[in-house]
């Protein structure tokens, strides 16, 4: 029975059904609807992606849209241009041609004899974007959205930059999408011309890294995409959900608080994972969280679900430090709005005693990281996997300026972002500083509650940066990520300064001595005191979806997550390998696998010593036809440039039938 009760509904699946566009491009989607929608049509939910519908994401799709497809839905799960077994070429990420390709894509649903025509938008990542996106495009069939660890600020918030410091996610997950876009498309689906289609896309693959690196400053390439720039634009509801645990999180206050249309937030423990398969745990029925938004929105039902408070977020409570969870211990709590009126600013001094409730005298004091400063940083977007959190951050704090307070007497809660504003004089015109929110235990073990990263040349702007004047006195702000975590009676409240935090960071060009100015310079806490009403909460339904996709493994997976001290050059190494195994999707007879292999290595005294090297191998096939693909990207820099190289090499069985190399050199811009 459904929520309302209502039989469940018998669906048919479409593995895969075409979608022309007015330019005669065919988009490759698949379809679970109710066996009845023609007689009794439905409302479709879309979620858009480039990560393979037929191989990529077909494992979570099956858990996912079969499940509220019974629950009176079209759920359709399309591939964008030049990826999957769709026409064209891949572009780069959030393009106008996407958002134009979806509003076709939107009309042609709501057209469709079994639908209602209102149409949903529902995605994590980059679904969530350009869930987001579209809608700010106001499709008139598009009613209502739901966001997952997405972002409305493409620079500021998102895998390039943090506080206008360049992130080694930009490499990374630029080295991921050049990978998996070499993939080719099935033969089973698009017949011949697989081969015709898979050396156009490899002949025009786009080198993620280096465009996305061509654009150091928010200028009009992040703009676009970027919702903040006009939240009035978006005229639907929303409602966006994340996790703490996530790269993500900080944009949905920022929603709740810009959007004008109705609007709800969620919070998790989890990482950048759906959270009915949420990790850390708790888990929760997100599912029939989902319905209810669907129902209210798509089918007028009104569930309840406004009246509801705006933001559900879970409270962490003290955990001790370790690189994988896989439960926090917490509670959900709940604000009636954002900005929430119970939520108070609690001011501190940073003095060179410690952190006080009132202001110090002004000490000077120097700071100069190591540049392997950042080894217990764990991942910038963790995904729930061993070795992605944030360990002891007692190695990193003994290279960092500490400011600890007096042993706490009470439970001290903070949902929000911390800020901390600090007056610095800089050695060299461009430099970075790094700020961690620790929570120590009286053991001196030390937990990562929240960072934050600031470009000193972006102190003022994002968008018109300007270097340090050497010996000049700046003060400058830093807002760290937004949190919900109990810091214990008898534990510490620790603010540690580093100016390094390799690899999340790619570092300064020079090394650089910051003068710490202790006394006057602030932190700021978001308090929120504890409130009976949230012991009141009603609870979320326990995790529901349909059954796995058949997979069988053919080879197994394996994980490596390590750091190497090279005690005679001063060099650390820091290596993340993952091999996925080769699993075989037994619906369709494919067999499919993935490793990659990232190595980040930097000498403790010289910043143009880093070197990040990223290799892939991607493969597929079923019987006789067997193909796969290689890449690496290296990243070096100098005082002025960053170069980046590539390769790629693709095979067809025992045949090479394809190689390319790139070598690219692109100015630093006060970065």
């Amino acid at each position: 029975m459904t929520q309302h009760g209502e039989a469940l509904r018998d669906i048919q699946e479409i593995e895969n059904t075409w979608i022309t566009l007015a330019d005669g491009t065919r988009l490759a989607a698949r379809m679970w609807l109710p066996v009845d929608a023609t007689a009794h049509p439905v409302p479709a939910i879309l979620e858009y992606l480039p990560y393979r519908k037929r191989d990529g994401t077909s494992a979570r799709d099956a858990r996912r849209h079969p499940w509220t497809a019974q629950r009176g839905y079209a759920c359709v799960r399309v591939d964008i241009r030049g990826s999957g077994e769709s026409d064209g070429l891949p572009l780069d990420e959030y393009v106008k041609q996407e958002q134009d390709d979806c509003l076709e894509v939107i009309a042609w649903l709501a057209a469709q004899p079994w639908c209602s025509g209102a149409v949903g938008m529902i995605g994590i990542s980059w679904g969530g974007f350009n869930g987001l996106q579209v809608a700010a495009r106001r499709p008139p069939a598009l009613k209502a959205v739901v966001t997952l660890c997405s972002t409305d600020d493409r620079y500021a918030d998102d895998i390039h930059y943090m506080g206008g410091a360049l992130l080694r996610e930009n490499l990374t997950w630029g080295a991921t999408m050049f990978s998996h876009t070499t993939r080719p498309p099935d033969p089973a689906l698009v017949g011949d011309r697989w081969r015709e289609m898979w050396l156009e896309r490899l002949e025009n693959l786009p080198f993620f890294p280096a465009m996305w690196l061509q654009h150091q400053r928010r200028d009009a390439f992040y703009q676009h995409g970027s919702v903040c720039e006009d939240y009035a634009a978006i005229q639907c509801p929303v409602y966006a959900v994340g996790g703490w645990f996530d790269g993500y999180s900080n944009a949905i206050p920022r929603l709740l608080a810009g959007l004008t249309v109705p609007r709800k937030g969620l919070i998790g423990p989890w990482a950048h994972l759906y959270p009915q398969a949420g990790m850390p745990g708790p888990a929760i029925g997100f599912l029939q969280e989902t319905v209810r938004w669907w129902d209210q929105w798509l089918k007028g039902i009104d569930t309840g679900i406004m009246d509801e408070p705006m933001l559900r977020a879970w409270i962490i409570d003290p955990i001790r430090p370790q690189a994988h969870y896989t439960e926090l211990p917490g509670r959900w709590v709940a604000e009636p709005g954002w900005p929430s009126a119970n939520i108070q600013p609690e001011y501190s001094y940073l003095t060179a005693t410690g952190i006080a409730a009132v202001a110090g005298h002004e000490t000077p004091i120097i700071l100069c990281s190591p540049e392997n400063t950042g080894m217990a940083s764990g991942t910038w977007c963790a995904h729930g996997a061993p070795g992605d959190d944030p360990g002891d951050q007692r190695e990193d704090d003994g290279k960092s300026l500490v400011f600890d307070s007096a042993a706490l007497t009470a439970s001290v809660e903070i949902l929000g972002a911390p800020v901390i504003e600090i007056d610095v004089i800089a050695s060299h015109p461009n430099a970075k500083l790094i700020a961690r929110l620790c929570d120590v235990h009286p053991d001196g073990a030390s937990v990562r509650v929240s960072y934050g990263v600031l470009n000193l040349t972006h102190r003022d702007s994002h968008a018109a940066p300007t270097p340090l004047v050497p010996g000049q006195r700046v003060r400058v702000r830093i807002q760290l990520n937004d949190a919900g975590y109990r810091f214990a009676p008898g534990h510490r409240i620790r603010l540690a300064l580093s100016t390094t935090y390799w690899p999340i960071v790619w570092p300064s060009p020079e090394r650089v001595e910051l003068a710490i100015i202790a006394g006057p310079s602030t932190l700021t806490l978001p308090v929120r005191p504890p409130r009976a009403a949230d012991a009141g909460l009603p609870a979320f339904a326990p995790p529901a979806m349909s059954p796995p996709e058949a997979r069988t493994m053919v080879r197994p997976a394996s994980r490596e997550r390590s750091v190497m001290r090279d005690n005679q050059t001063g060099e650390t190494t820091y290596l993340m390998a993952d091999n996925d195994g080769r699993a075989r999707i037994e619906a369709i007879g494919l067999e499919v696998s993935s490793t990659k292999w990232h190595q980040f290595r930097i000498q403790d005294d010289d910043p143009l010593s880093a070197v990040a090297d990223t290799r892939w191998t991607k493969e597929m096939g079923r019987g006789t036809w067997q193909v796969s693909t290689r890449t690496r990207i290296v990243m070096t820099a100098t005082a002025t440039e960053f170069r980046l190289t590539a390769e790629l090499d693709a095979w067809e069985g025992d045949e090479r039938i394809y190689a390319r190399n790139w070598d690219e050199v692109i100015p630093r811009d006060l970065v």
